[in-house]
């Protein structure tokens, strides 16, 4: 048996790849228009879902809206008739040109001018009411705002009527200590006024009994030379300790 040729061999290969190559972009293709396919049908629901629901809201809408515009035509309708009649009644009562019918039939506007001017002053009275209770709501802040102010200073005077009741505590207290220092200092004045007189007392005795004693030496105390002077006590009394306050 021969051998194929190598060219054939490679012409074949290549036509086998190929046809391969073909048939797998045919299913791809095909895949690919399947998977386009079902997303246009999902697309093409959806937008016809949307539609449906929208059509079902413009006709619920336009629903109400034909029941409203009704209502206003049954409305203006009820209104149209009834002045109708009203003009009816009025152009038979001017047909039958009687005095007491033109009476009846103008009596609802005969005070319509006293009743327009009645209002017109009431309205009048209403904007000055309402004017002067503006005025006074202004005058009313402006004395929240001063009794704020006030209330300020009070606040600031009761705290320096609070330390003034501290200072005077203060100098109340010192005032009490420097008058018992001042009281000490009178008795240790007296008692030094009385120790001074009790020994000048005491001098004078020892200077009389110098002078009228005998004389012990033949030299005489003149009564004007120094005599010494002792003192019966160890001391003067030691005056109360005063006690020092800080000011």
């Amino acid at each position: 048996m021969q051998c194929p040729h190598p060219i054939t061999r490679g012409v074949e290969d290549i036509s086998a790849t190929h046809e391969a190559a073909m048939l797998e972009m045919e299913n791809n293709h095909t895949v690919a228009i399947a998977v386009l396919q079902d997303d246009h049908d999902n697309k093409v629901q959806e937008l016809m879902s949307a539609h449906e629901l929208e059509k079902k809201e413009l006709e619920e809408s336009f629903e109400k809206l034909r029941l409203s515009l009704q209502d206003q035509v049954d409305t203006l309708t009820f209104q149209s008739h009834s002045l109708r009649d009203k003009a009816k009644r009025f152009e038979e009562a001017l047909k039958k040109n009687t005095e007491e019918q033109l009476e009846v039939a103008l009596a609802p506007y005969q005070h319509l001018e006293e009743d327009m001017n009645s209002l017109t002053q009431v309205l009048e009275m209403k904007n000055q009411l309402i004017h002067q209770q503006e005025k006074r709501i202004m005058e009313l802040e402006k004395l929240a705002e001063k009794n704020t102010i006030l209330e300020e200073k009070i606040q600031v005077l009761q705290q320096q009527n609070e330390d003034m009741r501290v200072r005077i505590d203060q100098n109340t207290v010192v005032t009490r200590q420097l008058s018992e220092e001042n009281a000490n200092l009178q008795e240790y004045v007296e008692k030094e006024t009385k120790e001074k007189k009790r020994l000048s007392r005491t001098n004078e005795e020892l200077l009389w009994k110098l002078q009228t004693a005998e004389p012990m030496s033949p030299v005489k105390l003149s009564p004007t030379s120094p005599t010494p002077i002792y003192r019966c006590s160890s001391g003067p009394p030691t005056p109360a300790k005063v006690s020092t306050v800080p000011r």
